[in-house]
C-alpha cells in the first residue's frame, strides 16, 4: 500500500470512527486533499483548536486522555503528522522540583498522565512538528527539563490574565520568520510562564515586562514552537496568527511527504 493510499484509508477510517475514537475531523474540502496532514490535539478543551487546524488545511484528530490514555501513544507517534498541545490548568510543580504555590490549579490526573507521557515521547522519539499553546508551551519546557514561574502576579507584580499586550521576538528566530514581524499585540490568559529554559530550547519572545512569551527548538530543521498566547482564538481576524497555524500544518504536510518521522529510542532529543 503506498503512503498516499494509506493516508486516504486512515482518513476515511477516522471519519467513520470519530464518535468512538473521540476525534473531530476536518471539513470535506480538507478531507479531499490526499496530502492533508493529520494533526493530533491533546485533550480537547475548546473547539477553536479544531476550527483553527481545519482552516489551516489540516485534519484535526482529538486524542482522548481517559484513564491516562498512555497506551495509545506509540500509535500516535507513528500515525500523526503533527501535534498541538493546547491550553489548560497547571502542571504540578513537583515536575520541576518545587513546592506548589497557593495559586496553582492542577491538571486533572488523566490529562496530566497523558500529556506528560505524550509530550516527552513526541519530543524525544520523533522529529515531527509540535506546536504548544499556553499550557502546551509550558509542557514543552517542562518535558525538556525546564521550570516555570508558578504565578506571574506574585513575582512580577503584574497580571497576564484577560488582557492584550505586546510581545517582542528575537529577529533571528523561526517564529519571527514565520510571522514576518518582531513586535505585535497578542491576547493573554496565563498566570505562569517559562523560568529556566529546557534542553535544546531557546527563548524567542518576551513581553516588554520581561515575561517569557515564546520558545522554540534550537534545531533549525524542526518545527517545535511554544507560545503563551492563543493564536487559535485570534484567527480569522488576525492574519499573522493564521500564518503561524498554516506554517505548522505546512510543516506537518512536508514532513509526512519526505519521512516517516519516528526515530529509534537511542535518537537524540529535538
Amino acid at each position: 500500500m503506498t503512503n498516499q493510499v494509506r493516508r486516504r484509508f486512515l482518513a476515511t477510517m477516522l471519519v467513520a470512527a470519530a464518535s468512538l475514537f473521540g476525534c473531530q475531523v476536518g471539513q470535506p474540502i480538507a478531507m479531499g486533499r490526499s496530502d492533508a496532514p493529520l494533526i493530533g490535539i491533546a485533550s480537547l478543551t475548546n473547539h477553536s483548536y479544531v476550527r483553527a487546524i481545519r482552516a489551516a488545511g489540516g485534519v484535526p484528530v482529538v486524542l482522548p486522555n481517559a484513564e491516562g490514555g498512555a497506551e495509545q501513544i506509540d500509535s500516535y507517534l507513528g500515525r500523526l503528522d503533527g501535534l498541538l498541545l493546547p491550553g489548560g490548568a497547571d502542571i504540578p510543580p513537583s515536575e520541576y522540583g518545587e513546592q506548589t504555590h497557593e495559586t496553582v490549579r492542577l491538571l486533572g490526573d488523566d490529562r496530566f498522565v497523558f500529556e506528560k507521557a505524550l509530550s516527552r515521547a513526541w519530543i524525544e522519539k520523533t522529529n515531527k512538528p509540535l506546536l504548544g499553546i499556553c499550557l502546551g508551551s509550558q509542557w514543552i519546557n517542562v518535558a525538556s527539563g525546564g521550570s516555570l514561574v508558578q504565578d506571574i502576579p506574585s513575582e512580577f507584580g503584574i497580571s497576564h490574565r484577560n488582557r492584550d499586550h505586546d510581545v517582542i521576538l528575537e529577529a533571528d528566530s523561526k517564529l519571527a520568520g514565520i510571522l514576518g514581524s518582531t513586535r505585535f499585540e497578542v491576547n493573554s490568559f496565563h498566570h505562569q510562564a517559562v523560568r529556566s529554559i529546557g534542553a535544546n530550547l531557546r527563548i524567542v519572545a518576551r513581553c516588554p515586562d520581561g515575561v517569557v512569551e515564546a520558545t522554540e527548538t534550537t534545531d533549525p530543521e524542526r518545527f517545535l514552537i511554544g507560545v503563551q498566547w492563543h493564536p487559535e482564538q485570534l484567527v480569522p481576524d488576525d492574519e499573522r496568527q493564521a500564518m503561524l497555524l498554516r506554517a505548522f500544518v505546512a510543516a506537518a504536510r512536508e514532513h509526512s511527504a519526505v519521512a516517516g518521522g519516528v526515530l529509534s529510542n537511542s535518537a537524540g532529543q529535538n
